[in-house]
C-alpha cells in the first residue's frame, strides 16, 4: 500500500491541544461570559524559532477570529478568549516556523557577542520586504523603507538600532509567513450555555402535595402559592416530577405497595392513561394555561421551572395503543414492563430503543420536548437517562439545542462513573452525582478533586443533592437535624449548582419504610403529603442565609477554583473558592460529625492564597457575622454541630495599618 507522502516544508508539530474531549468527538462545556483558555504542545526540529496563534468562530460563521498564544514553559503555549452567545463555538491551532523572529533573535546574540555582520542585515531586509509584500498599503510602504535602510549600508551601530527596534518587529509580525503553517487536526469544540449552568439552586416540590387541606391533592394555583416561600429561600430553579395523567392499570399504593387502594394517587412516573400522556396534564392540577400561568408567576420571581422527563408509559398510555412496535413484547404476546430483578415495575413499560419504528419514536420524544419548550420550559431533568440509547440523546440533544442553545437537560444517571461521563459527553449540561454517598473526608476530597481538578470538569457538571425523593441517605436518617445542615453547607459549596428536594429536606423527613432502605415512609412518589412551611424546627432560615452568601460571593459560583487544606482532624474538612479575579475568598470549615463537637487547626498555604506572611488577616463569617482574626497558616476551629455545623470565612486577605491611611503621610 502507497503511503502519502506529506508536505515536508510544514515542519511545526501541533499536540496535547486542550480542552479537547475525546480527540474533538465531543464539544468542552462553558457558560455565557467565560474565559476559554486554551493550550497546546508546538514544536519544531532544529533550532528556528515558531509562532502560534489560536483561531475562533462561532459554528456556522466563516470569520474566524486570530489570538496570538504565547509560550509557557517546554514548548507548551496558550490563548484565550471569551464567549459571549449562546451556542457552539470552534476553534483550532495553527503554528509555523518564524522566520522573521529567528533572524531577530540570533541577531540579538550576534550583536552582544559583535559578531553580527553586514550580510545578517541583508536577510533581515529580505524578510522584511516579503512581510510588505502581506501587509497593507501604509505598512508595507513603511516595511519596505525600513527593508532600505537595511540595505543602506550605514554605520553599524546604526544599523543595529534600526533592526532592533520594537516597532520594526511589532510591523512584521503583523504579517507573519504562514505558508507552510500546520493547523491542529480537526476543529475542537466549545458548547455555550447559559449561567446558570454553572450556578443554580434547585428546589424540587410534588405539585399534588401543595394543598393545605390534609388529603386534599394540590393544584397549580396552590403551586403558585408555593413560589414565594421557594423564591424567599433563594432558589433560582424549580423543579416539578412529572405533572401527567397517571396510569391506572398495576397503579402502585402507598409505599410501593404492590396494589393499590382506592383514592391511591399512583406513582407520576407512571405516566399516561386515556386523559393523555406526555403532552397532557394531570386533571387534578389544572389545565395547560393553568400551568402557563404557573410558569408566568415563577419568571416574576425570576424563578426558572424545570421538568421530569421520563422517557417510559404506564400500560394504560395513548402510545401502547397507537404504537404498540414501540414496546417489546414477550413470547406470550404481552409488553415487557421495566424490571430490576427481583424489583418488578408492571405500572411502567419502557421504549425499545430496537424497535422497526424507532426513527419515527425518537422524532414523536423530541416532540414532547418541544411542547413543553412551547409552553416556557428551558429545563429539563431527565429520568435514567442511562437506560435509553445513548445516540438518542447525542441526537436529541443537538437537535434541540440549535433552535433553543438556551435549554438545559439534566441526568438523573446514579449508574456507573464511565456512563454518567458519556452522558454529559452527549449533551447532558448537568448531572446528579455520587454526593449523598460520599460522607467521609477522604471520600469528599478524592471525588470532588476528580470532578473539579481533571479534564472530566471539561465535559461533566456535577449538581449536587443532598437528597432527592429515591435517596434518603442513612446519614441523614440517623445524624438528626445537625446531619441535614452538615449536608447543606457541603452541597451548597463544593457544588456551584446544588439542589434540595423538599419540603422533605428542610423538615428533617428522615423515616426509612424499614431499615436497610433509602426510600422514605409515606413516600410521596405514592401518597399525597401535607406539609407545615412553618414548622420550628425548619432548616428554612439557614437555607435562606446560605443561598444569599452564595448568590453575594462570586468564588462559589463556579467549581474549578476548588482546593482542599489539611487539618489535624479527620473530621473536619476545609476547602476554598476563589474568584477568577482573585478578590473574593472563601474558605470553608465543616464538621462531618453530627453528634460531637469537633475541633483542630486548619493548615493554609498563605503564598499560593496571596495572604501577608507579616500582618493579621480578618476571617469574616458570612453565616453568622462573627469575626475572627487570624495570623500565620495555622488556625483555630472548633465547631459545635448542634449550633451551627461550618463556618463560611471570608478571607480579607490583608488588615490596614496605619500607614495605609492618608493622615499618616
Amino acid at each position: 500500500m502507497a503511503v502519502t507522502r506529506p508536505d515536508g516544508r510544514k515542519r511545526v508539530v501541533i499536540e496535547g491541544v486542550s480542552p479537547l474531549i475525546d480527540g474533538g468527538r465531543f464539544p468542552a462545556k462553558r457558560t455565557q461570559g467565560d474565559q476559554v483558555r486554551v493550550e497546546a504542545d508546538l514544536f519544531t526540529d532544529g533550532h528556528d524559532s515558531i509562532s502560534a496563534s489560536l483561531l475562533v468562530h462561532r459554528e456556522g460563521s466563516d470569520e474566524w477570529t486570530e489570538i496570538p498564544m504565547q509560550p509557557l514553559v517546554n514548548d507548551r503555549w496558550t490563548a484565550a478568549f471569551r464567549v459571549k452567545e449562546l451556542g457552539l463555538y470552534g476553534f483550532k491551532v495553527q503554528g509555523w516556523v518564524d522566520h522573521f523572529e529567528t533572524w531577530r533573535r540570533d541577531l540579538l546574540k550576534r550583536i552582544k557577542a559583535e559578531t553580527d555582520a553586514p550580510v545578517d542585515y541583508l536577510i533581515g531586509a529580505d524578510l522584511i520586504d516579503t512581510a510588505a509584500d502581506r501587509g497593507f498599503a501604509f505598512d508595507a510602504e513603511w516595511l519596505r523603507k525600513r527593508a532600505e535602510v537595511l540595505r543602506s549600508g550605514l554605520d553599524p551601530k546604526q544599523l543595529r538600532t534600526h533592526a532592533t527596534d520594537l516597532l520594526l518587529h511589532e510591523m512584521a509580525q503583523r504579517y507573519p509567513d504562514k505558508q507552510f503553517a500546520t493547523e491542529s487536526d480537526g476543529e475542537a469544540r466549545i458548547v455555550v450555555d447559559p449561567v446558570h449552568a454553572r450556578f443554580s439552586a434547585w428546589y424540587e416540590f410534588f405539585p399534588r402535595s401543595t394543598g393545605s387541606e390534609p388529603g386534599k391533592p394540590g393544584t397549580f394555583a396552590d403551586c403558585e402559592k408555593r413560589l414565594p416561600y421557594v423564591a424567599e429561600m433563594g432558589f433560582n430553579v424549580v423543579y416539578l416530577p412529572p405533572i401527567h395523567p397517571i396510569g391506572q392499570i398495576f397503579r402502585k399504593g402507598r409505599n410501593n405497595a404492590s396494589e393499590a387502594q382506592p383514592g391511591d394517587p399512583g406513582s407520576p412516573w407512571a405516566i399516561g392513561s386515556d386523559e393523555g400522556g406526555h403532552k397532557a396534564i394531570h386533571a387534578g392540577l389544572g389545565t395547560i394555561e393553568d400551568f402557563r400561568r404557573f410558569v408566568h408567576k415563577a419568571r416574576e420571581l425570576n424563578l426558572m421551572i424545570a421538568l421530569d422527563i421520563a422517557f417510559q408509559v404506564a400500560p394504560d398510555h395513548p402510545y401502547v395503543r397507537e404504537h404498540e412496535n414501540w414496546f417489546r413484547k414477550r413470547p406470550d404476546g404481552t409488553i415487557q414492563y421495566a424490571e430490576n430483578p427481583p424489583k418488578k415495575y408492571q405500572d411502567i413499560y419502557p421504549f425499545d430503543f430496537e424497535s422497526d419504528d424507532w426513527a419515527s419514536m425518537w422524532e414523536e420524544l423530541k416532540d414532547v420536548f418541544l411542547f413543553w419548550i412551547d409552553h416556557g420550559v428551558t429545563i429539563f431533568r431527565v429520568d435514567n437517562p442511562h437506560t435509553k440509547a445513548f445516540p438518542f440523546w447525542e441526537w436529541v440533544i443537538a437537535e434541540i439545542k440549535q433552535d433553543h442553545p438556551q435549554v438545559l437537560f439534566l441526568a438523573e444517571a446514579f449508574t456507573r462513573p464511565k456512563i454518567m461521563y458519556r452522558l454529559a459527553k452527549l449533551g447532558f449540561s448537568q448531572s446528579y452525582t455520587y454526593f449523598p454517598w460520599r460522607n467521609a473526608k477522604s471520600e469528599i476530597t478524592t471525588y470532588l478533586t476528580e470532578l473539579t481538578q481533571t479534564p472530566v470538569r471539561e465535559f461533566f457538571r456535577p449538581n449536587q443533592w443532598p437528597n432527592t425523593p429515591d435517596i434518603l441517605t442513612e446519614f441523614l436518617q440517623i445524624g438528626g437535624r445537625p446531619a441535614f445542615a452538615i449536608r447543606l453547607l457541603l452541597a451548597a459549596t463544593l457544588g456551584s449548582n446544588y439542589g434540595i428536594y423538599g419540603p422533605a429536606f428542610e423538615l428533617l423527613e428522615d423515616r426509612p419504610v424499614r431499615r436497610g432502605s433509602e426510600e422514605y415512609l409515606d413516600s410521596e412518589k405514592y401518597e399525597v403529603r401535607t406539609w407545615d412551611l412553618n414548622h420550628s424546627d425548619s432548616l428554612r432560615q439557614l437555607i435562606t442565609v446560605v443561598n444569599r452568601v452564595r448568590k453575594n460571593n462570586e468564588a462559589l459560583q463556579s467549581d474549578w477554583s476548588l482546593k482542599f487544606y489539611p487539618t489535624d482532624n479527620d473530621q473536619l474538612i476545609c476547602y476554598s473558592k476563589e474568584s477568577e479575579d482573585s478578590t473574593n475568598l472563601i474558605l470553608v470549615v465543616v464538621n462531618l460529625d453530627p453528634r460531637h463537637t469537633q475541633a483542630g487547626f486548619v493548615t493554609l498555604p498563605m503564598d499560593e492564597l496571596q495572604i501577608p506572611q507579616d500582618r493579621a488577616y480578618e476571617a469574616e463569617d458570612l453565616l453568622t457575622g462573627n469575626r475572627y482574626l487570624w495570623h500565620g497558616p495555622r488556625n483555630y476551629v472548633e465547631l459545635n454541630p448542634a449550633n451551627l455545623p461550618g463556618h463560611f470565612l471570608k478571607i480579607h486577605r490583608q488588615l490596614k495599618v496605619e500607614s495605609d491611611f492618608e493622615y499618616f503621610l
